[in-house]
């Protein structure tokens, strides 16, 4: 399987629900070093897993519709516990659509699967990987 990955950062703001998230249940911020990789059985007619300059600014994008804001604000988390885990697959699944759509480029239809890893820290991190069915 061949990949590439992509790196940005995103700063948000976000509280939870549950004991067992014990002080972050309160208001607090999280900055997050982001990692979305893609991968694919076979190279595309260019010999690459997918345009890396499309894929930087498709992840920037994704990460722009949150950054610096407080997701408990937010509609589209209206009611989530905004967990690292269950943020790395919003981010996946955002990235999915992209390529649905064409924003990565027609190379990029033969992506097989999107990972994306989110850094809370130097010693922790969480993370999503998804299939990805494209028309080509």
């Amino acid at each position: 399987m061949f990949s590439i990955t992509v790196r940005d950062h995103v700063m948000i703001a976000h509280s939870f629900r549950g004991e067992v998230f014990g002080p972050a249940q309160r208001l607090h911020g999280a900055t997050f070093l982001v990692d979305a990789t893609f991968k694919r059985a076979e190279l595309d007619s260019d010999n690459i897993v997918v345009d890396i300059g499309l894929a930087t600014q498709e992840l920037g994008k994704v990460l722009a519709a949150f950054n610096y804001r407080n997701l408990d604000e937010e509609p589209q988390f209206a009611g989530i516990n905004t967990s690292t885990e269950w943020l790395a697959k919003y981010i996946a699944d955002q990235l999915a659509e992209k390529v649905l759509e064409g924003a990565l480029g027609e190379g990029a239809h033969g992506i097989d699967a999107i990972a994306v890893t989110l850094h809370e820290s130097h010693v922790a991190w969480a993370g999503y990987e998804r299939a990805l069915r494209t028309a080509g």
